[in-house]
């Protein structure tokens, strides 16, 4: 299963791994790289040299071309778009603002830059800035979030871009890559799939509730704060969403209030005051499996859903 995004950035199958802040590290970026698709570290709020020692990880478990995700809020943005230069790292996907202050410097050093992005406006943006693709998410997704929807999103940033466009927001089996593919993207991203691969070291109750969730289990919080997140619904989500809507918090409180959520769940598996971001397909993962295993069924759902299209129409 081949595109143009698998020549562009030397994969096997058109299939990216989410860069989820605290969950994606070096194990589960190297096996998604090892198993054919693109790995990618999310750099979070991290400092450099968790980034660093993450990317050098990864070069033991695998040689196959890996990602760094940046999250352009972070207070260590400055020294991680740096470290990625200095670490020759190939590939660089951003997230949350725009990109263009670090553009010349990455792909002055060969790196090629995939920026995420939620309208067609920013997508042009970033093509001019030098952009060799984007992913462009719908609110579908888990963690954060924008307004389209990934069945509108897509094509229309197809339309607006003359770079590849990879689709993300709500895929998690080969139906989504499928769909994703006639829409026009020339490949995949997902992230709550990945959650419960076996190489995934976020704690167990994190995956448990991923496994047992249903098609209406998430909930969106923090649009009074301008960046929505969507995640599992829990005892704090609701607690969040509860405090936005009597809006007797100051944003500050309310920022302070949801400050760690992601890292408790991630990290003990906190039932009651984490927050657990996945997006609408958690009701499509039934299992845990392995990368290898989770990349495999993908490619076979998808060129059997293909080759088959033609029975829906005469």
């Amino acid at each position: 299963m081949k595109s143009k995004i698998c020549d562009l950035l030397g994969i096997e199958y058109p299939i990216l791994q989410g860069g989820m802040a605290w969950v994606a590290d070096a194990s589960l970026a190297g096996a998604v790289s090892k198993a054919g698709g693109l790995g990618l570290i999310a750099a979070a709020n991290a400092p450099v040299d968790v980034v660093r020692n993450e990317i050098r990880k990864v070069r033991e478990i695998t040689d196959k071309p890996f990602g760094v995700n940046i999250m352009l809020l972070s207070p260590f943005v400055d020294d991680i778009a740096q470290l990625v230069i200095d670490e020759k790292v190939e590939i660089v996907t951003t997230g949350a603002g725009l990109p263009s202050k670090y553009m010349k410097d990455w792909i002055n050093a060969g790196i090629k830059v995939v920026p995420v992005v939620p309208s067609t406006g920013v997508a042009k943006m970033v093509e001019r800035s030098g952009a060799c693709a984007v992913v462009a998410e719908g609110g579908e997704a888990g963690g954060h979030i924008g307004e389209l929807n990934t069945m509108a999103l897509v094509p229309q940033v197809c339309d607006a871009v003359d770079i590849p466009v990879i689709a993300a927001g709500g895929i998690a089996d080969g139906r989504g890559v499928a769909a994703a593919f006639m829409l026009g993207a020339s490949g995949v991203q997902l992230g709550t799939r990945f959650l419960v691969a076996k190489e995934c070291n976020i704690h167990q109750n994190y995956k448990d509730k991923v496994i047992a969730a249903k098609d209406i289990d998430t909930i969106t919080t923090g649009r009074t704060l301008g960046h929505p997140v969507r995640a599992l619904k829990t005892p704090f989500t609701r607690a969040f969403q509860k405090l936005e809507k009597e809006g007797t918090k100051t944003k500050e409180e309310l920022e302070e209030f949801g400050t760690g959520a992601l890292r408790r769940a991630v990290f003990v598996g906190d039932l009651k005051n984490g927050c657990f971001m996945a997006g609408q397909s958690c009701g499509l993962v039934k299992k845990e499996q392995t990368v290898e295993e989770i990349i495999q069924e993908l490619v076979a759902e998808t060129k059997e859903i293909l080759g088959g299209a033609t029975k829906w129409v005469e």
